[in-house]
């Protein structure tokens, strides 16, 4: 292992092999569903071969020797000598997982736990024809080590082309008829042991392959063709200038074996050998010595194609997080300051400051969009995870259960994508656990075999909404309130009055679950009160839709972005507060003396719903002048998930955004308090978590 190799070569690696090892896991699972398709075969075995020659680079033996496995594996699969069964893809895939456990080995810089020896005799079983007949060997040059993996591919390593001027030196040095140009590049070559090769050298070396003269200067080959004068007119063989892309076709046939330079086709007798491929092409006999062109010239001659394009530059530039964390912070007290300017220049008669002001709010909007788009990911970096979840777990399980995805390129907040990880993991395997009905009870009811989960993603405005549906069984309300009055959550009573979407809402309190039996997937109750938290945490919202016999679905909204949230400011006497405006629904004028009393909670009707009310003054405000009961009031009416209460306050400011910052050492942990801001006016507001605030005073 060599992590003292250059650094940045490392983080190339890891980004490289990251991104590759993201998509095997999709694609493998592709690849099942559908088995004959060749680009999926050599999408996949190039991945292997990639990571493998990454880690080699790095001398990380244990990851290349794994990934060395499953590409031989790939390879047999591509050349139709083997058929992909699900047996297959489960050891394939523990072997990506074993990949994937020394990758994040490799980031945290630790040792590598090698691949277990019989998953390494798994794999090296599959990557044996299927057939009983051998497959006939390949082609190879003296000395080399059989290499299936660069047999299609049209470049080989540094290491492969030192092995291969060595063999071709052995070869020369057992061969003393050969011209003096070639006895003259076989004495420095066994003597460096193929490290370096000069010009001469080099040079020699192609006039044996390509035949004498070949690249020759172009005085020879004037002599030779005309017998004028070479020094007064251009050569006429335009291949004494430049080397064709057949010539170089040939040239790595020559030096590889057939069928490994791009294009090229098999040579059926399997014959060739190397140093002879001159003898397809016979190589003129020149009337004069032909003196090789020196190499620099050579390399001139060759690279001039390369150069009549100019070259592309670099587009992307590799940015640490903590940097676009930083600038996202020094946004964030611009926005301050801007919403500071904009209150004092409406109090300003200057047009000159009110233009001033205008344009600072243009382009601190702008900015601010730019720079949390560099924070931007698409959703897709978690989608991503879900197909091998679900093929996994419906394996487990003996279902058939099929994975739908849509909006995978909706953009949002680094940070999100990241917290919304676990909690989606959580409900997808809730829908294909608890939600697809097992393959004999869905053909008995009317339905496929497989069932579907269907996960999406869509913008709407300033939020991410997330959905992840099922067509399986849904839930039974009249199932729910009986767990319910079973689990002591309510009395019968107050059970036999909850709605259906009250009922589905009961899945998230903790310890609830209506399985009989308890497994490793499921069944103890515990993951969907925590989903719920994460996402309450996250300033979102999560709702569930249900048939029965139908299926179920559930909705996540959440804001795009964490770091900056446009809230509703209120006044509570004399203090500011702001409430999210994701909780808020919306805004009435109420005359407190209408209020009604159910079940011992004043409560407000409108338009046929009632909604309980509260006072947050009592809670937040320790002033007794402020807390004075008043007849007239504004409510807010704000919602948590399908619950909506009603919260008096006393004034509303109006709509600002903010840059939420954490509460002080002293104030950590404040029940209903999710952080502070600083207003338009200069004072401090502190941030109402609307979930927390009800759970610990109502």
């Amino acid at each position: 292992m060599a992590f003292d190799a250059d650094e940045e070569i490392l983080q190339d690696f890891l980004i490289e092999a990251g991104e590759i090892l993201e998509k095997l896991s999709e694609q493998l699972v592709d690849l099942e569903q559908h088995p004959d398709d060749s680009d999926l075969l050599n999408a996949i075995f190039r991945g292997f071969h990639t990571v493998k020659g990454g880690a080699g680079f790095l001398q990380l033996d244990a990851l290349v020797n794994c990934c060395h496995s499953a590409e031989n594996v790939f390879d047999i699969l591509r050349n139709h000598k083997r058929k992909v069964t699900p047996e297959l893809m489960d050891v394939v895939l523990q072997g990506l997982d074993n990949v994937n456990a020394m990758f994040e080995q490799v980031r945290n810089r630790e040792e590598l736990t090698p691949a277990p020896a019989s998953l390494i005799a798994a794999l090296d079983a599959l990557a044996v024809p299927e057939s009983d007949t051998p497959a006939p060997p390949p082609v190879e040059l003296p000395g080399e080590a059989p290499a299936p993996e660069t047999q299609d591919q049209g470049d080989i390593t540094d290491e492969e082309f030192e092995k291969l001027l060595d063999a071709i030196a052995d070869d020369k040095a057992q061969a003393p008829t050969q011209p003096d140009a070639t006895e003259q590049a076989t004495e420095p070559a066994s003597e460096t042991g193929g490290d370096e090769i000069t010009d001469d050298e080099f040079e020699a070396l192609l006039d044996q392959l390509h035949g004498k003269g070949k690249f020759a200067a172009p005085d020879a080959i004037e002599t030779e063709g005309a017998g004028a004068n070479s020094g007064d007119q251009p050569a006429g063989n335009e291949s004494s200038d430049l080397i064709t892309d057949d010539e170089f076709e040939r040239l790595l046939d020559e030096l590889h074996g057939k069928g490994g330079g791009p294009g090229a086709k098999p040579d059926p007798s399997g014959t060739s050998q190397p140093g002879t491929g001159a003898s397809s092409e016979p190589a003129p006999e020149p009337s004069a010595k032909a003196e090789p062109i020196p190499a620099p010239a050579l390399a001139a001659k060759t690279a001039a194609p390369a150069r009549e394009a100019a070259p592309v530059g670099e587009t992307t530039v590799r940015v640490d997080t903590k940097r676009l964390d930083d600038i996202m912070n020094m946004v964030g007290e611009l926005v301050l300051v801007r919403n500071r300017l904009q209150r004092l220049g409406s109090q300003s008669e200057d047009e000159h400051m009110h233009k001033a002001v205008a344009n600072l709010d243009v382009v601190t909007t702008d900015l601010q969009a730019a720079v949390m788009q560099t924070r931007m990911q698409p959703i897709k970096k978690v989608f991503g995870r879900f197909p091998r979840v679900v093929r996994d777990l419906a394996r487990n399980l003996k279902k058939e259960v099929s994975l739908m995805m849509h909006g995978e390129e909706t953009d949002l907040d680094k940070n999100l994508v990241e917290a919304l990880a676990d909690p989606l993991v959580h409900l997808v395997r809730n829908s294909v656990d608890h939600g697809i009905e097992g393959p004999d009870i869905r053909e008995a009811a009317g339905k496929s075999r497989a069932g579907t989960v269907t996960l999406s993603a869509q913008q709407e405005g300033d939020h991410i909404l997330l959905s992840i549906a099922d067509d399986g069984g849904g839930m039974d309300p009249d199932v729910l309130r009986r767990k319910a009055v079973e689990k002591g959550l309510y009395d019968q009573d107050a059970a036999d009055r909850l709605t259906d979407n009250e009922c589905f809402n009961l899945i998230f309190a903790a310890g609830f679950s209506t399985k009989e039996q308890i497994s490793d997937v499921s069944g103890r109750g515990v993951g969907m009160d925590v989903v719920k938290n994460r996402i309450a945490q996250l300033n979102g919202q999560i709702s569930i839709e249900s048939a029965l016999g139908k299926g179920t679905k559930i909705i996540i909204k959440v804001p795009l972005t964490l770091a900056i949230m446009p809230t509703l400011m209120i006044m509570l006497g004399e203090q500011s507060f702001a409430l999210p405006l994701v909780n808020v629904v919306e805004i009435f004028h109420l005359d407190l003396t209408k209020t009604n009393m159910v079940d011992g909670r004043e409560c407000i009707v409108v338009r046929d719903k009632v909604f309980p009310l509260f006072h947050i003054k009592r809670w937040l405000v320790h002033d007794e002048e402020a807390r004075k009961e008043v007849d007239n009031a504004h409510v807010v009416i704000v919602a948590m998930g399908t619950k909506q209460v009603g919260f008096v306050v006393d004034q509303l400011v109006g709509q600002e955004e903010v840059v939420i910052k954490p509460l002080g050492r002293a104030l950590q942990g404040t029940p209903g308090m999710a952080g502070a801001t600083i207003t338009g006016d200069g004072r401090i507001a502190l941030i109402i978590d609307v979930p927390s605030l009800l759970q610990h005073y109502g």
